[in-house]
């Protein structure tokens, strides 16, 4: 299921940190997510579609900075971003 606009709102009001917030770290993160999710189920059929994987990898790139960021100025809001999602890391 792609990234529309009903699911991009469901996302924002799961993560926002306040009632206007749309681009606080955590909902960033939580929409790369989301892109990264379905951008890896796109390539279980599309094992050919570099171009795209070359988006993939800069996504991945951003959240890991989102994350980073995170990470270095609050480390329990990056505890609870990570078990969230359920990132590895």
């Amino acid at each position: 299921m792609a990234l529309n606009a009903a699911n991009k709102l469901d996302i924002i009001k799961d993560f926002q940190l306040s009632e206007t917030d749309t681009g606080s770290p955590e909902v960033q993160i939580a929409l790369l997510s989301a892109r990264i999710d379905y951008l890896t189920q796109h390539f279980n059929s599309h094992k050919k579609d570099h171009h795209s994987r070359r988006g993939l990898v800069k996504i991945v790139n951003q959240r890991r900075k989102l994350l980073d960021y995170i990470k270095r100025k609050n480390a329990e809001r990056y505890q609870t971003i990570i078990s969230r999602l359920g990132l590895r890391r």
